[in-house]
């Protein structure tokens, strides 16, 4: 299935949020949250475009990652004007359909099309585990968690960030 302009912009925002905790500006804890959830809603969008369910959780996903575009733009900006218009050209490109970041065309079936450049981990947990726990381990690390199952847990994020976000969450898989 082809690339879609909303798949390029959710990816050019992780790199963003994760490019500007790099630099000491932390973004609200509530974007990397989001930005799992609508993770999840694209790839629910993928496997039928044509329920009208479907249509309906996408156009809710365009309209929350346009929002997380406009904070992470407004933190962007005082990184200076050059960063900001770079991370802006990106989105504008993303927006009029351009490939700005490639996805890889094919799924594995321990690793389901994480975004270049990002690691990414799934961890099956024993029993289900509340979404506050480690929604709090991700947002410290900066990374982004996605709840594939109640005892599937997905994490996107830098490598040393999924790694250190993993020991931290290893007390839980004894439970």
């Amino acid at each position: 299935m082809s690339v879609l302009p909303v798949e390029q912009a959710w990816i050019i925002l992780v790199k963003l949020s994760s490019d500007l905790k790099k630099k000491g500006i932390v973004a609200p804890a509530k974007i990397n949250k989001d930005l799992g959830l609508i993770k999840s809603q694209i790839s629910f969008y993928k496997k039928d475009t044509s329920h009208p369910d479907m249509i309906n959780e996408m156009a809710r996903a365009d309209m929350a990652l346009n929002e997380i575009q406009g904070i992470l733009l407004d933190l962007a900006e005082t990184c200076g004007d050059d960063y900001y218009k770079e991370w802006l050209d990106k989105l504008n490109r993303a927006n009029r359909g351009e490939i700005v970041y490639e996805l890889s065309d094919h799924s594995s079936k321990f690793l389901l099309n994480p975004p270049p450049g990002l690691s990414y981990a799934k961890i099956t947990m024993k029993s289900p585990l509340a979404e506050e726990r480690v929604q709090e381990i991700a947002e410290v690390f900066g990374i982004i968690m996605e709840f594939d199952t109640d005892l599937t847990i997905s994490l996107y994020g830098d490598k040393p960030d999924v790694q250190s976000a993993l020991r931290e969450m290893a007390p839980f898989f004894a439970e």
